[in-house]
């Protein structure tokens, strides 16, 4: 308990740091695009917000991760997580349509960029930065095994290539072909609206309750046979709390076994399943008689 403690208190801090580091970032890109007039630096400035954005929901998840339940919320705080990815993901579209639209514009009357190199220069280094943080993400999530905030290190270092994308258009575009910047704008709008969608079909099937992860459930059942107590696996049910998974496992047991063994096999079953499956916070176990 005191290991997760610690994780999620580092992770906690590590996400924190991430919102104001996209955001500081994106903020920079938005006001150099406007002064260049680079629709690509633009628009990675919005995806830059957009990152910020998911981190921030990842920091929610894992600050309301290790509240105590109260009497309202007897389940905990988990869901906030996944309410606030809701939200993000529904500005993340509107952002991604803005994006287009500067981008449509900008093909339809193409104009030059006024200072290109100052809009490399802030892309390369805002690309590196977001790399770095991402890197530093990912060690985290891979040493405490927070699942989170590893989906938020992928989606980090997806936003570091949307900054290269947007490096190469200007360039590009600095080389003769005036609305190649246009075009990475769009791009990077795709990128934006890939995000927003990924948020919007997570957060909307934790919220219902959906649970659609195949090789942990097989993993679960592969768990199960190794126990020759267990004669066979009635019902298993998982659902997604914020960063844990909590279930409900019947399993099915001989007939003549006494209440003490029918105890003594589920709390084995269940420690063994706790161990090998990561972020399971609570797992309740039955067994049947057969």
């Amino acid at each position: 308990m005191r290991e997760e403690t610690a994780g999620f208190q580092a992770g906690e801090r590590i996400a924190f740091l991430s919102v104001w580091t996209l955001l500081t970032l994106g903020i920079i890109e938005i006001v150099f695009g406007q002064f260049t007039g680079s629709i690509s630096l633009f628009a990675d400035g919005i995806d830059s917000l957009s990152d910020a954005a998911v981190s921030f929901f990842v920091w929610t998840g894992l600050h309301f991760a290790l509240r105590r339940p109260s009497k309202r919320f007897p389940f905990g705080y988990y869901k906030v997580e996944s309410l606030t990815a809701l939200l993000a993901a529904v500005l993340l579209v509107g952002a991604a349509s803005f994006i287009f639209l500067r981008s449509y514009r900008a093909i339809i009357n193409p104009r030059a960029i006024s200072l290109p190199f100052i809009a490399l220069v802030v892309l390369a280094i805002t690309g590196l930065l977001s790399l770095y943080r991402a890197l530093q993400m990912r060690r985290i999530a891979n040493r405490y095994n927070i699942l989170s905030l590893r989906v938020d290190a992928r989606n980090s270092i997806k936003d570091t290539s949307s900054s290269f994308v947007a490096f190469t258009s200007v360039l590009i575009s600095y080389l003769g072909f005036t609305q190649m910047d246009a075009i990475g704008g769009f791009l990077v709008g795709i990128y934006v609206l890939t995000v927003s969608y990924v948020a919007l079909r997570e957060s909307s099937l934790v919220l219902l309750d959906a649970f659609h992860e195949p090789e942990l459930t097989h993993k679960i059942e592969k768990i199960i046979q190794t126990h020759k107590e267990i004669k066979g696996l009635k019902d298993l049910k998982l659902r997604r709390a914020g960063p844990f998974i909590v279930g409900i496992l019947e399993v099915i047991v001989a007939g003549d076994m006494t209440v003490s063994e029918m105890h003594e096999v589920i709390t084995e079953l269940e420690h063994s399943i706790r161990e090998r499956i990561p972020g399971l916070r609570s797992l309740t176990v039955k067994a049947i008689p057969s």
